[in-house]
């Protein structure tokens, strides 16, 4: 079977602005990356719409979204707050994203593909239930995992996410429930956004155990993931056995980023996509897929991305 892959050049209508770091060069960086390495004509691109207000809702509250379309059609600056900046085609162009997030957990289930990679925009991981956070408007992995429980009857999702920043809103979205093992690898929140992530944050009620916060120092790099992936991130899998894994994939982390403090190499990259792939190999048939958050240096973000997506295809 083939790699899936969510691209639209949609995506690049997403406006921030002049000087803004989740501009739309870092997708134009990324589509040259896939093309140059002769990468893109590998993919399988899955076709995919706007998702509607169902799928959305599962995840966030219609007064919320509803705000996000009158704030994007009254052309307002941003929304929530200052960082996450919006224009007039912003809620359109969310939808999408998560509509293409749907896509592709939907073609891993019907057997289209085996995995996917989702180059879209705006990202989602800080987004609540009902406001915006860090750029992001919809948290479109947590509504590709809500739709994987509703739709597929999905037993057990787990998510991890390896963005530079703690995804705060797919955290909240899942910390009181049993079906979805949460675990972030992130800068540590004493020193970095959104301050939350600590280790100490671990679910509640039937949830308790099911978040694994991973903060790291800042200057963490290769080693220190190799560890945390080890003793944390791959026995914790094991020990869930899920039934799909979706990725959060972020490369804030790589050295060269502005944002962060850490020193993950591309080789280092390299090395954490492929314990994901084994561990969905083990675990739930090699259901995997990838969905794009930070990363903005655009040397590092597209060496990242083009990285994961060549073992993905090795695996296919």
């Amino acid at each position: 079977m083939a790699t899936g892959f969510i691209y639209k050049d949609q995506f690049l209508g997403h406006d921030t602005g002049p000087g803004h770091p989740e501009r739309p060069d870092r997708l134009r960086a990324v589509a040259k990356r896939l093309r140059d390495d002769h990468l893109w004509e590998q993919l399988l691109h899955v076709p995919h719409e706007a998702a509607v207000s169902e799928t959305i809702a599962r995840v966030h509250d219609r007064h919320y979204m509803d705000r996000v379309a009158a704030a994007c059609r009254d052309d307002v600056p941003f929304m929530d707050v200052a960082d996450s900046v919006i224009c007039p085609r912003s809620h359109d162009i969310a939808r999408i994203a998560v509509g293409g997030a749907v896509a592709s957990v939907d073609a891993v289930m019907e057997s289209q593909v085996r995995n996917a990679f989702c180059a879209v925009r705006p990202p989602g991981h800080h987004a609540e239930h009902d406001r915006s956070m860090g750029f992001c408007l919809f948290n479109n992995i947590a509504i590709a995992a809500q739709h994987l429980i509703d739709r597929h009857a999905i037993d057990r999702v787990a998510i991890v996410d390896m963005d530079v920043h703690h995804g705060n809103g797919t955290q909240h979205t899942f910390e009181e429930r049993d079906d979805v093992l949460f675990i972030s690898l992130h800068e540590h929140p004493s020193y970095l956004y959104p301050g939350t992530g600590f280790a100490s944050e671990v679910g509640h009620g039937a949830g308790e155990g099911l978040t694994v916060n991973l903060p790291m120092k800042p200057y963490s790099g290769d080693d220190e993931y190799h560890r945390a992936f080890d003793t944390q991130v791959i026995p914790k899998l094991d020990a869930f056995k899920p039934d799909f894994l979706l990725v959060s994939a972020g490369f804030d982390a790589a050295e060269t980023d502005p944002l962060g403090h850490l020193n993950v190499t591309t080789t280092g990259f390299r090395w954490m996509a492929n314990q994901l792939i084994s561990s969905a190999d083990r675990c739930c048939n090699g259901r995997l897929v990838c969905t794009l958050e930070g990363g903005y240096d655009l040397q590092a973000l597209s060496a990242g991305v083009a990285t994961f997506i060549d073992a993905l295809l090795m695996d296919t």
